[in-house]
């Protein structure tokens, strides 16, 4: 599988910093924008989209492909999401392993699957033909959870590790998620970095979550905490030079303070980068 592109350190595309961006005081290297706010044929979102593409590698994310539901695939969202993605020419494109609906329910959330050989050979399949639709590979995320299904039979990241070999995908390594599911459901997170192909990892995602006492939930409204840093840097030993993006979705600070967020990153993973090529050079010797 060929690799992609390493695009550094960026953030999600967000109206409230607009402007900001449109005047050319970004600071970072990429944005990821979230594909259905852009599915529209005109108006401010595009005219921005547009112009931030001109100076800037984007990446788009979706929220609505429901891989994981037993509803035939919704063709009408492929049609709107090739279009952009003929308007745009992302870098990649992503969306989530989950479900977010059935019977033509829409639950307006992502929802974790049954870890099932079942499960794993109908979401296989499911990709392949979005790929195909699409005309390229996709990359697809783990996301956070609260209930686990007693049916299940694989642990969640075997799950995501053979998928992306059975439809050869990419996966979009949400590390903040790890973490908490690894609290919430008492799984070590060490163990599920350890378990993810190396060449599979399109892109890292880092967010912050609340502290409910009984569990973690993933807000994406705050800073990113200490020990989803911790685990980011255990990531960036394991999968070297790989695409990393701050999410900030509830409420957004200044633009200053998401920068800021994403300079962490930054710097972590050259810390850890460097410390990599000091300790080689010094074996090598």
């Amino acid at each position: 599988m060929a690799a992609v592109a390493d695009l550094g350190h960026g953030v999600g595309l967000r109206r409230e910093h607009f402007e900001h961006v449109l005047e050319g005081r970004a600071g970072v290297d990429w944005f990821e924008v979230i594909s259905e706010n852009f599915m529209v044929r005109g108006g401010r979102p595009l005219f921005v989209l547009d112009r931030v593409r001109r100076d800037f590698p984007v990446v788009l994310h979706g929220v609505s492909l429901s891989i994981g539901s037993t509803d035939p695939l919704p063709e009408s969202y492929l049609a709107e999401l090739a279009h952009l993605i003929d308007r745009t020419e992302p870098a990649w494109v992503s969306d989530h392993l989950c479900w977010t609906g059935v019977g033509g329910h829409n639950a307006h959330d992502l929802l974790p699957l049954p870890y099932t050989e079942e499960a794993l050979r109908h979401v296989a399949q499911r990709v392949e033909q979005v790929q195909e639709r699409l005309g390229r590979r996709i990359a697809l995320e783990n996301v956070s959870s609260y209930l686990e299904f007693q049916g299940s039979t694989l642990h969640e990241w075997d799950f995501l590790a053979e998928l992306a070999a059975r439809a050869d995908c990419g996966i979009l390594l949400d590390v903040n998620n790890v973490y908490v599911n690894a609290r919430n459901h008492g799984f070590d997170p060490h163990a599920y970095l350890e378990a993810i192909p190396i060449e599979r990892v399109w892109q890292v995602h880092l967010a912050g979550h609340s502290d409910r006492g009984t569990h973690l939930l993933d807000t994406h409204g705050s800073k990113v905490c200490d020990a989803v840093w911790e685990l980011y840097r255990v990531a960036c030993r394991r999968f070297g030079a790989v695409s990393s993006l701050v999410e900030w979705d509830d409420q957004v600070p200044d633009w200053e303070i998401l920068a800021a967020e994403s300079a962490s990153a930054r710097r972590i993973r050259g810390e850890v980068l460097g410390a990599a090529r000091v300790a080689a050079a010094g074996g090598a010797g």
